[in-house]
């Protein structure tokens, strides 16, 4: 069993409304397809928006990764500077 910490950071946190979850998944769709399941479709939405970036630890990845237990997948929003 794969087990992955996803988690959500600023306004993705707010819209899920919690921090993070455990969830089983071998690879990041996987964890979409979960997610997908588990929230909203406003909310899915959210979190697949063109401008939201996805992190395995802690490094930004495309495509759909190969996951390994106790890895952390990461959605976070855009960010605004000044």
């Amino acid at each position: 069993m794969t087990m992955v910490s996803v988690r959500f950071f600023a306004q993705l946190r707010e819209a899920v409304g919690v921090e993070g979850l455990e969830i089983e998944a071998m690879d990041l769709d996987t964890v979409l397809a979960t997610l997908a399941e588990r929230c909203s479709a406003d909310v899915y939405a959210q979190l697949r928006a063109d401008n939201v970036r996805i992190a395995v630890n802690q490094d930004l990845v495309t495509g759909n990764p190969v996951l390994s237990s106790g890895d952390e997948v990461a959605f976070l929003p855009p960010v605004t500077g000044g």
